[in-house]
């Protein structure tokens, strides 16, 4: 693939950029102080182990993979995609 004016490393930066965002994006994300015992969307309990594996915790499981499932579907990195370029 043609880089064009493009140094050698720039491939290797533009995907070190794009991991380091979403690791930034994940952190900002996360949630500080106790969990709660309930899910705050259905109310369902929450296990203990959860509680203790997730620090923070407010969903259960399955409000955790819907909300997950939403947001991936928005995460499609436009900068590298190489019909973005073509365009």
């Amino acid at each position: 693939m043609a880089t064009g004016w493009a140094g050698d490393g720039a491939v290797q930066d533009q995907i070190d950029a794009t991991v380091n965002d979403a690791v930034q994006r994940a952190r900002r994300e996360l949630k500080k102080g106790p969990g709660l015992t309930h899910c705050e969307e259905c109310d369902a309990v929450i296990p203990a182990a959860r509680r203790k594996a997730v620090p923070g915790v407010r969903l259960c499981v399955a409000c955790q993979e819907a909300q997950d499932a939403e947001r991936s579907a928005n995460l499609y990195n436009r900068r590298g995609s190489k019909d973005s370029q073509l365009r």
